[in-house]
């Protein structure tokens, strides 16, 4: 424990020291004075100035009151709804205003403002100048002659300067402007023109060179110059508080140096300005607040930067906390986990300054809280995944795991010595005859003397599928017990309720095997000794296949199986956690009982007894040894349909058995609880969580791709780009630990784990509106044919949406370049991977590739064209020795 709590110690330190490591400092110029001119707007809150943003006399004080300290004048860029309140105002404070005219193409307003404008400057000696228009030209709202018209009304009736506003180049490119306005009105933003920050300041100034060069002894004003404090870049463009605060500081000093006469643009945040795009409210140098954004002099700091780091240190120890919990943990695995922690605590830190740091409407505010939203689940199952892939690779190997070698005591229950009585359940309906025989044939080779086997087919009246099986066995003997059951109630749970009527009074143990298992001669005589302990109330055999060799598909999707049983339910088993998946599985008689039976109120009744059994406080143990092997779904359709099946029985039991997750409501411990929790989490809630947020984010892309709205990468995208690297590294890393298979079926598993994210998504959100659904029967032993319908439709459209969606942000991109939109895109390319997976299946099940003897002829043709003697390749069939099985044994 103490080496554990050092290793926390060391590695937030460690984190502590990166804060002040990566803490940022910028030179500036100090500047001391006062501006000459800074633009206001007396509005506040998200609400558009045209809609019910008006002005109130107060705050309009207040502001000019706090304004009155760092400049000496004030822009507007209006003279009427409510903005006609500022002049006498800031007479008041001793500010000069230039007023503006808001000019666009309703005539109407037009006359208004230009009338409000003129009236302004009569009646307030402190206005020194008017704007008509502001960027009217380069906005398409006015031609030049007519806006030269408007202008010279203007000048008529005041004994003011009158202006207009535009950018430089508009200026440049129509001398005739500025033969019409007292002075030169300039607008230089850099930024707007995908310059870098550090190259802001020498771009305004050579701007207002040429203007002077092409203007001369004409007063030119740089009327606008500005650089926002946030928003997404554009091209080379860097917005972000220390460039705000460099650029400013570095311009007025350059201007004050070069006599430049300036107005920044501008003094106080406006959150309405979202319409702009991602920049459009940061462009003050007070914040929505009327705080100060920065210093003037001094280094430039982040002057939270320690808060944020206090907030990323507190909660990486607080999720670090949990590792105290871990019995007898490792120093690498203590040091993996706490750092995963602290990373969680540095992405939390950024997600608060990010939220304390923007203005959001209705709209942007509930979009990032269901993004968020949608990330903490995603962040407990990477968490989740990292603590399993830090307990394998670094932390010790399994204590609980029953193995061959396993010193085992000698099977008594109670006063039977040596061999207590085993039952044999064996379910089945309108299954293949020959294999069902092979599996009693199995049974009745088992090594072991004191068994009987119950066979129930159920709801098969067709005489063809069952009266073979009554007379195979009649002919195993008396242990073998046959019943043909009809109209049963209760799926698969109601005729193993029936086989427990027929079982022998004297029976300890119930074993569960489905129709197309052969099981190995030494099951019970290796397993049944674990009952000797009476706290034991289940042993649960991993299930194996033996037709992996049919097809490639068929030999991926064993590889897909083989990680569950070899990697999640031996971590698990650590815990007393297992997932009872109904097949070589053993229970004691006396613990089914309590548990009350088979249920039929979910169509996964055997996880559903296992858990309940668990809940009853009996201890359950698992082995990774194969003691029997059954066949693969026939088909790609009965693959998704079986996950289908268990991922809603998943569900149902998730709604069945949670209040027994509350403290007190059952035997389950806090592991068991917490084991439980996790892996519903990490199954079924991070295939659907992978569907919505896919949807979601299709949703957005046309906002992201038109409305000039950028998803913020460090909180919302680089999240879900690292969960997915660690679902990634989670899988290939574990599979080369724990699953002994080649590295190319593993590649194939992999796909296959990915190609149900849809189909397990679709069963949850049935669940979540419908109580039942009618137990589906998983095609094996070649009964059905492929469907001719393409068995990945809905995957294919989803997957190609996000394909397209991915592309158009990449060309809109085109001109703006805006690093988040293209993470934005890679993260649509990499949630279109599981859709694709699945279409990728579907078509491989079609095509010739998916037989092993293509790739044998084509291996043979290969050798002849360059010449080398073609070698004969063992024959690989459905009769042969299976290939994968032979894996299996080889890594047993």
């Amino acid at each position: 424990m103490r080496a554990v709590v050092a290793v926390l110690l060391f590695v937030t330190a460690a984190h502590a020291g990166l804060w002040g490591l990566f803490q940022e400092k910028q030179a500036a110029p100090d500047f001391r004075g006062i501006l000459p001119s800074v633009s206001y707007a007396p509005f506040e809150g998200s609400a558009h100035p045209d809609v019910d943003n008006i002005p109130q006399v107060e705050k309009i004080r207040a502001d000019l009151k706090k304004l009155s300290t760092i400049t000496r004048a004030i822009r507007l860029y209006s003279s009427t709804g409510g903005v006609e309140l500022v002049p006498p105002i800031a007479a008041e404070f001793g500010l000069k205003v230039t007023v503006g005219a808001w000019i666009d193409k309703n005539s109407d307003r037009n006359k208004r403002e230009i009338e409000a404008a003129i009236s302004l400057a009569k009646r307030n000696s402190n206005v020194n100048g008017i704007v008509v228009g502001n960027e009217t030209i380069f906005r398409g709202e006015q031609k030049i002659d007519d806006l030269i018209e408007l202008i010279k009304q203007v000048k008529k009736s005041v004994n003011v300067p009158v202006t207009t506003g535009e950018i430089w180049n508009i200026w440049r490119d129509n001398p005739e402007l500025s033969s019409s306005v007292d002075f030169i009105a300039a607008h230089v933003l850099p930024y707007w023109e995908n310059f870098t920050s550090k190259q802001a300041v020498d771009q305004a100034v050579a701007m207002f060179q040429l203007l002077r060069d092409q203007f001369p002894g004409k007063r030119i004003v740089i009327a606008e110059f500005g650089w926002p404090s946030a928003g997404y870049n554009l091209r080379n463009a860097d917005p972000g508080p220390f460039q705000q605060a460099s650029v400013l500081r570095n311009f007025v000093t350059r201007a004050e140096a070069i006599g430049i006469d300036y107005n920044i643009v501008e003094a106080i945040d406006q959150p309405w300005k979202f319409f702009e795009g991602g920049v459009g409210p940061y462009w003050g140098i007070l914040d929505a607040s009327r705080e100060p954004k920065f210093a003037w002099t001094g280094p430039i700091v982040n002057e939270n930067y320690w808060k944020l780091a206090a907030i990323a240190l507190l909660v990486g120890i607080l999720m670090s906390l949990p590792i105290l919990r871990i019995e007898q943990p490792t120093i690498m695995q203590a040091v993996v986990l706490s750092a995963a922690a602290n990373g969680v605590g540095a992405w939390a830190s950024t997600v608060f300054a990010y939220w304390a740091g923007h203005y959001f409407v209705f709209g942007s505010a509930f979009a990032l809280t269901l993004g968020l939203i949608l990330l903490v689940p995603l962040v407990l199952i990477a968490m989740a995944r990292i603590d399993e892939i830090a307990a394998i690779a670094f932390g010790r190997g399994p204590r609980r795991l029953i193995t061959k070698s396993a010193p085992l005591a000698p099977a008594t229950i109670g006063e039977n010595v040596v061999f207590p009585k085993v039952s044999i359940h064996i379910p089945a309906y309108f299954e293949p005859v020959e294999m069902l025989k092979q599996t009693l044939d199995a049974v009745s080779r088992l090594d072991y003397p004191n068994f009987e086997c119950v066979c129930i087919i159920n709801n098969t009246p067709d005489p063809e599928f069952w009266r073979p099986i009554q007379d195979h066995c009649r002919a195993l003997g008396e242990r073998f017990k046959f019943i043909n059951a009809e109209k049963v109630q209760g799926f698969k749970a109601g005729a193993l309720r029936i086989a427990m009527e027929r079982t022998a009074a004297d029976a300890e143990i119930i074993g569960i095997i489905d129709a197309d298992y052969v099981v190995h001669p030494d099951w019970l005589k290796d397993l049944v000794p674990v009952f000797a302990d009476p706290r034991v109330g289940l042993v649960q055999a991993p299930q194996e296949h033996r037709d992996g060799d049919r097809s490639l598909m068929h030999y991926i999707m064993n590889g897909e199986y083989a990680g569950f049983f070899d990697i999640g339910m031996v971590q698990r088993n650590e815990f007393n956690s297992i997932i009872v998946h109904g097949t070589m599985c053993l229970i004691r008689r006396s613990a089914m009982d309590m548990a009350g039976g088979w249920s039929s109120d979910t169509i996964c009744e055997d996880t559903d007894l296992g858990l309940t059994i668990q809940q009853q406080g009996w201890l359950t143990h698992y082995t990774n040894v194969r003691y029997g092997e059954g066949l693969l779904p026939d088909t790609y359709e009965a693959f998704k349909k079986q996950r289908h099946r268990w991922a809603y029985g998943g569900f149902q039991i998730v709604k069945k058995h949670w209040r027994r997750f509350m403290p007190g409501a059952s035997r389950l411990t806090p592991d068991q609880r917490r084991e439980f929790s996790l892996g519903w989490l990490n199954w079924l809630g991070a295939e659907s969580l992978g569907v919505v947020v896919a949807i979601l984010n299709l949703i957005w892309v046309p906002i992201v791709a038109f409305a000039d709205i950028a998803v913020p990468d460090k909180i919302l995208t680089l999240p879900i780009i690292a969960s997915f690297v660690v679902s990634l590294v989670h899988f290939l890393a574990l599979y080369r630990l724990r699953v002994k298979i080649k590295a190319g079926q593993m590649l194939g598993a992999m796909i296959a784990a990915m190609s149900v994210q849809w189909t397990v998504s679709r069963a949850v959100a049935q669940g979540l509106i419908t109580e039942h659904l009618a137990f589906a029967r998983t095609s094996k032993g070649g009964l059905s044919r492929m469907s001719i319908e393409f068995q990945a439709f809905w995957e294919a459209v989803i997957g190609v949406l996000l394909l397209i969606g991915a592309a158009v942000l990449i060309v809109t991109n085109g001109y703006k370049q805006v690093h988040e939109i293209y993470v934005f895109a890679g993260v649509l390319v990499l949630q279109s991977l599981p859709f694709l997976a699945a279409v990728a299946i579907a078509l491989l099940e079609n095509s010739r590739t998916n037989s092993f003897a293509f790739w044998r002829n084509s291996a043979v043709r290969t050798a002849e064209l360059i010449g080398l003697r073609p070698v004969r390749l063992p024959t690989v069939g459905s009769q042969s020795q299976p290939v994968a099985s032979e894996i299996r044994r080889e890594a047993n």
